[in-house]
């Protein structure tokens, strides 16, 4: 699994209402994409949810590096580029997965942390599917993942949840739609 995002800040006073078209025209695009597990089409928006910035960030998690690259080498991102230029693209290895047992994404939480050296590799990923498995667990929760860029030893947690107000730490996202075309297929 490899998870992957991109943010687009936009200016503070940004109509929002174009992001919310551009994903209901488009979004469906992804519905079928061989190898993504899932896109997550988020949007930040600035005063909600104590958000201090306007953002569109839309989150994947990918089951294959032949369908990421697809993704980014061909038509998918281009679009993006087209529209808002080119945004640098994090990425971050597959560490844990879990399903949840909500059924509708309204939120999405990411938190990003730095991993501490000194820290053991197995360790980070060992705490990584424990935090995973105790998100998924929580009433509410659709699906929990982690990852981590061991380029920069970052790692990130992400979540969906059906409630509004979502019971996880980090920076809270507006789904606009869910792509889970082989989300059946990421590894647990």
């Amino acid at each position: 699994m490899h998870a992957m995002q991109y943010e687009i800040s936009l200016p503070a006073d940004y109509d929002m209402g174009i992001i919310r078209r551009r994903v209901a025209e488009r979004g469906h695009l992804l519905d079928r994409w061989e190898g993504l597990g899932l896109k997550a089409y988020l949007m930040r928006e600035r005063g909600v949810h104590g958000s201090s910035v306007s953002q569109y960030a839309p989150f994947y998690l990918w089951n294959t590096a032949a369908g990421m690259d697809a993704f980014l080498w061909g038509t998918g991102f281009q679009g993006i580029c087209d529209d808002f230029g080119r945004p640098p693209v994090r990425g971050w290895t597959g560490l844990a997965y879990a399903e949840g047992s909500g059924a509708r994404a309204r939120t999405a939480v990411r938190r990003r942390r730095a991993v501490p050296e000194g820290v053991r590799p197995a360790d980070v990923a060992a705490d990584a599917l424990s935090e995973v498995r105790r998100l998924a667990a929580r009433e509410g929760a659709v699906l929990a993942a982690a990852g981590v860029d061991p380029g920069t030893w970052e790692s990130v947690q992400f979540s969906l949840w059906e409630q509004d107000e979502p019971e996880a730490e980090g920076e809270v996202f507006q789904v606009l739609h869910l792509s889970a075309p082989e989300r059946d297929r990421l590894g647990r």
